[in-house]
């Protein structure tokens, strides 16, 4: 029969009887243990007992006293300046209105009688400031930032009354200031906080909410060099939010570098004061629809610009601080902005305009290229030119003037401006073989038409205006009979008509070219990043931007040379169509005019109503040109008699000279 008797885990003590197991020294260890555990838990017990109940109100107080909190101290943008230094963009002190949620009253109709409060004394509305609350619920650790720029009267008012409004703190910052008001305006751009979709694309570059950023021109492009980096602070509040310590530095901010430009400001001064004058000289002639224009000063040797000024314009500080929701209406809303002119667009890169006689040395340089034109050869210049189209219809093309009949050769026809000279031109490149293809179109993108320019700054027209093909009129149009090119589409291109668009700078882009002995620049404004120092005449340069290398358009510089005396001619012959605006200037200026149709529908007119565009494009010295100019003047008339006037001003100025208009110019 098997032992039932069961197992013990250990082996039996001899000296232990059975059933006793505990040892005497076993059971004193035990006692001294349960003695030490119950001295231990009576100790917590009192001390805890003391804390609460003897000291509960003193170390709650203590707790309340010490929040520490983490503040930005802002670091000033970079200045903003001009080729010699000239500040366009500085920083003024400020104050901003800030709100920590966290410190507002905890019940909703408190909170909403601090918020209205608030909302009167700011000019800011209740849903404006809940909706900004509401953005930074993810970030309880970052303030909202409720105002900028606030006016002395409130910041003493809410100083004065920091009881009435837990949660709010006024804090220290930094303002844009722009020494010459208006000038440069659609160039410089302006700043503004940050949205929610610019800040989830910048986040991972360090930039969070409430941060200020550069939003157009300038300041938008170059928004990485300008802005500095923040510094840090703590200060202890107590549950109310009200400080119990001095701000104690942790990080100092780093400020943002300085941004110099190619711009003169006086030079640009001058282009925008010769758009007002040009606007006059059109209304003085009849042409009071004039409303607007462009001018554009280039150093054809890099594509430096010199001055780029846009004619309806407005104020940049608009945009500082609290900006009036009734000034910004011009700039943001469709309709305000039509009304007005749309003083927001930069018209010198993003308006598109037909270039007119401006555009006949494209023409000319194309045609000698493809020795479709001789510029020895004399051409029948009429009153007018009747071309044929593909169905024997007679289309009749007039020249600007009735008064000549009369052959001539290329730099005469430049001089003069004459339209049925370069009507016949343009009918030679449609009669081409197919096999040459879009001659006139191929040489006119070579010289940089029908595509954005690439300078830096600015939001440059898309699709660099339009250069008409046969293949985009398949595009565009429906019906057969508009999607066939015909001749009189080459006619009217030969002469910077038709559906042909270009930019301002486009065509300063291109009498660079011609100025330069055919090289192709690419137009910038930004010169370079420097270290502010207390000597601006001794900048550390930190990164240049340079300009980049001309490119060789092709072109041969024996038909330049010809094209470079036509141009001369028509500024200094006496049938030069604007020798009466620069015949007596004391620098030798070559460039040539230009009247454009172009269809502007105005109130008591017809849709469909015309109006002449005046152009003026030129360089000078004509011997060793530095500096190009394109002028614009919007519904002007004749070029000659407001764009070149207009034009005549801003050389006046790089050349400290002064002209004298002897007559009206014409074409």
């Amino acid at each position: 029969m098997a032992d039932r008797t069961p197992r013990r885990f250990l082996p039996s003590d001899p000296r232990v009887e059975e059933p006793y197991r505990l040892t005497p020294q076993l059971a004193l260890r035990v006692a001294v243990l349960g003695a030490l555990t119950l001295a231990v838990f009576a100790v917590l017990f009192l001390r805890l007992w003391a804390l609460q109940v003897l000291s509960g109100e003193k170390y709650a107080a203590a707790a309340n006293d010490n929040r520490v909190r983490t503040l930005r101290l802002d670091a000033p943008r970079g200045t903003i300046v001009d080729r010699h230094g000239k500040p366009l963009v500085v920083n003024v002190p400020g104050t901003r209105l800030e709100l920590w949620p966290a410190d507002l009253p905890k019940s909703w109709p408190e909170q909403r009688t601090e918020l209205r409060k608030l909302s009167k004394i700011v000019d800011v509305p209740v849903k404006e400031i809940l909706r900004r609350m509401k953005a930074h619920e993810g970030d309880p650790l970052t303030p909202v930032v409720v105002q900028y720029g606030i006016h002395s009267d409130q910041y003493q008012y809410i100083r004065e009354r920091k009881t009435e409004f837990p949660g709010v703190q006024l804090t220290d910052s930094f303002l844009r200031k722009y020494p010459y008001r208006s000038l440069a305006a659609q160039v410089l751009g302006h700043v503004g906080e940050i949205s929610e979709p610019e800040l989830k694309e910048r986040r991972r570059l360090g930039y969070q909410l409430g941060d200020i950023v550069g939003l157009s021109g300038v300041e938008g492009v170059y928004d990485r060099y300008l802005r500095g980096r923040d510094g840090s602070a703590q200060l202890t509040v107590d549950s109310r939010g009200r400080p119990k310590s001095a701000v104690r530095p942790v990080s100092y901010f780093r400020r943002g570098n300085t941004v110099r430009l190619t711009l003169d400001i006086d030079l640009q001064r001058a282009a925008e004061r010769a758009l007002t004058y040009g606007i006059d000289l059109a209304h003085k002639d009849g042409k009071w629809a004039a409303n607007g224009g462009a001018i554009v000063a280039l150093d054809p040797r890099d594509g430096a610009v010199l001055a780029m000024a846009s004619n309806p314009t407005f104020q940049p500080s608009i945009y500082v601080g609290r900006p009036d929701p009734d000034k910004l209406k011009p700039l943001i809303d469709q309709k305000t902005a039509e009304k007005d002119n749309y003083p927001g667009l930069n018209r010198a890169i993003a308006a598109v305009y037909p270039p007119g006689s401006t555009w006949k040395p494209v023409t000319a340089l194309a045609a000698m290229q493809e020795h479709v034109l001789s510029p020895y050869e004399s051409i029948l210049c009429s009153p007018d030119f009747l071309v044929g189209d593909i169905k024997g219809k007679q289309q009749l093309f007039k020249n600007w003037t009735p008064d000549i009949s009369q052959y001539m050769e290329l730099t005469t026809a430049l001089a003069i401006s004459c339209d049925t000279y370069f009507y016949r031109v343009g009918l030679r490149f449609y009669e081409l073989p197919a096999n040459r293809g879009h001659a006139l179109q191929l040489w006119s993108s070579r010289f940089g038409f029908g595509r954005p320019t690439g300078i830096d700054v600015g939001s440059e027209s898309e699709l660099g205006g339009l250069l008409p093909t046969p293949e985009w009129r398949q595009k565009t149009f429906k019906t057969e009979i508009d999607r066939t090119w015909k001749p009189g589409y080459s006619v009217q291109l030969a002469i910077g008509q038709g559906d042909l668009l270009v930019t301002p700078l486009q065509m300063a882009r291109f009498y660079a070219l011609i100025a330069n002995g055919g090289k192709l620049v690419t137009p910038h404004l930004g010169e370079w990043v420097e270290q502010p120092t207390n000597d601006p005449r001794n900048p550390r340069v930190l990164r240049r931007f340079g300009a980049q290398p001309p490119r060789p358009s092709g072109v041969d510089p024996a038909a330049l040379r010809f094209v470079q005396a036509g141009l001369f001619a028509a500024t200094h012959s006496s049938i030069g169509t604007s020798s009466g605006v620069f015949g007596s200037f004391p620098v030798p200026i070559a460039g040539k005019t230009g009247t454009a149709e172009k269809i502007v529908n105005m109130p008591g007119y017809p849709v469909g109503h015309f109006e002449d565009q005046s152009w003026w494009c030129g360089y000078g010295p004509n011997d060793n040109p530095t500096i190009v100019v394109c002028a614009l003047i919007e519904n002007g008339g004749h070029g000659g008699t407001a764009a070149a006037p207009a034009a005549l001003k801003v050389f006046e100025e790089y050349f400290g000279k002064t002209g004298t208009i002897v007559q009206k110019a014409s074409d």
